[in-house]
């Protein structure tokens, strides 16, 4: 299961209705990076008969078949630290990650 934060769910709405289409966001990792794999992140339109589809707080949330063990139990957040603000994914499967944080390794 995959979910959204309230503060991300906000944000991808906001983005979604400043686009004008969108069903949710598609999650993913890719081989890269120090430590191994990193997170994909981007804007869906519509999902692919493959996907896995969560629903989270009145969004879709789409996920590959490679990539769903690697993010299972994720919670897809949207953080302001200071001038910075971003996408933070907390994923309980990470063993561990690089110093710069973009990628990680289970």
């Amino acid at each position: 299961m995959i979910t959204i934060s309230e503060s991300a769910a906000r944000h991808v709405s906001a983005f979604l209705a400043k686009r004008g289409k969108g069903i949710g966001v598609r999650l993913g990792v890719k081989t890269s990076g120090c430590s191994g794999m990193a997170y994909k992140l981007e804007f869906a339109d519509s999902a692919e008969p493959e996907d896995h589809v969560f629903e989270s707080r009145g969004l879709k949330v789409l996920v590959d078949p490679k990539s769903l063990p690697y993010l299972d139990g994720t919670e897809l957040d949207f953080t302001r630290e200071g001038l910075n603000e971003g996408f933070k994914f907390n994923n309980p499967n990470v063993k561990d990650a690089c110093g710069c944080g973009e990628s990680f390794n289970v």
